[in-house]
């Protein structure tokens, strides 16, 4: 299979890696909570903080015929799709020690769902905020980045879903919150989060909230690149962050002086693409497949991110309801 790689996304995410070791430096490395841990995400047991895995959980998938058949006939006859991939941290995505090649949940569910429709996946690595409008002109077949569904993607972009995540917070050690259920418990505080996310969206709508509660609104800090997130948290820029579940617990793992607070939502996470694709039964069938045959598994369990597997994947299901509170 190949792998195209814009060396302009390279910078950014070794920036990335670089922004977090500049910040584990001034903090004094240290280890995170075992309980918030993600077992598989740091390396095997024993293994040097930062260490990913690299079990080879994808060349023994066999084709599915069954799946295959579903492609249409233009894909078949190609012989392969474009990806748009989004590379942020893991355990979603994120780049091994050479610097480029792409790692983490996202890639290894998209070269297992490649081998099992017998098509080579080319693969490019494209900023998170542009992949969405890309498929839309048709540039890319699919893309991954952790996508969550919801309704207002629903209306332009369609999924297959292959794991539950969703949006969680994280904050320095001293900060005397536990946890977030309610927004109104960020008033007065400084949110960091990434430009062009489900969380920048949930943050800006509820923003009225805190007026409605008599209290100072919340300011959300938006950054193009996850570093920054969480640089800003360490320098006391912002108090809080909000970001994907598992890449938070696995964040919080990695630095010093920081908590994990809680879940706050949970969202279905999908392969995305045109709306009224006619690839999404074809890869519909290859996760399902996946999962029948224990490969599935093999990739959730490498990467600590068991709490998020699915029982069966879905065809653009509806938004998971947000908290009522």
């Amino acid at each position: 299979m190949s792998t195209r790689t814009s060396s302009g996304t390279a910078r950014t995410t070794l920036g990335f890696a670089l922004i977090t070791a500049a910040a584990l430096t001034l903090t004094a490395c240290s280890g995170g909570e075992p309980a918030t841990a993600p077992a598989g995400a740091s390396g095997a047991p024993g293994a040097a903080k930062g260490a990913l895995p690299t079990e080879d959980v994808v060349s023994a998938v066999r084709k599915n015929e069954a799946a295959a058949k579903l492609l249409p006939a233009d894909v078949r006859q190609r012989g392969s799709f474009t990806l748009a991939a989004s590379v942020g941290t893991p355990p979603s995505s994120t780049y091994l020690s050479d610097g480029r090649t792409v790692a983490g949940v996202d890639a290894d569910f998209a070269a297992a769902v490649a081998k099992a429709l017998g098509l080579e996946l080319k693969r490019e690595v494209v900023g998170f905020e542009a992949i969405l409008p890309a498929l839309g002109s048709g540039k890319y077949d699919v893309g991954t980045g952790n996508f969550g569904v919801t309704e207002e993607r629903r209306k332009a972009i369609d999924f297959v879903t292959y794991i539950n995540d969703g949006q969680g917070f994280a904050t320095r050690a001293d900060s005397p919150l536990t946890a977030v259920t309610d927004l109104t418990q960020l008033c007065g505080l400084k949110v960091a989060t990434g430009a062009g996310t489900t969380f920048e969206q949930t943050l800006e709508k509820n923003k009225d909230r805190c007026a409605k509660a008599g209290k100072p609104a919340y300011e959300v800090n938006v950054f193009n690149e996850t570093g920054a997130v969480w640089m800003s948290l360490q320098q006391g820029r912002s108090d809080v962050v909000m970001s994907t579940i598992n890449g938070v617990r696995y964040a919080v793992t990695q630095q010093k002086n920081v908590k994990f607070l809680n879940e706050y939502r949970r969202l279905d996470v999908g392969f995305a693409f045109k709306k009224g694709t006619p690839l999404a039964p074809a890869f519909q069938a290859a996760v399902n497949g996946l999962k029948a045959d224990g490969t599935y598994d093999r990739i959730v369990r490498k990467w600590g991110v068991t709490d998020s597997g699915i029982e069966r994947s879905q065809i653009t299901p509806p938004e998971i309801p947000a908290p009522t509170k």
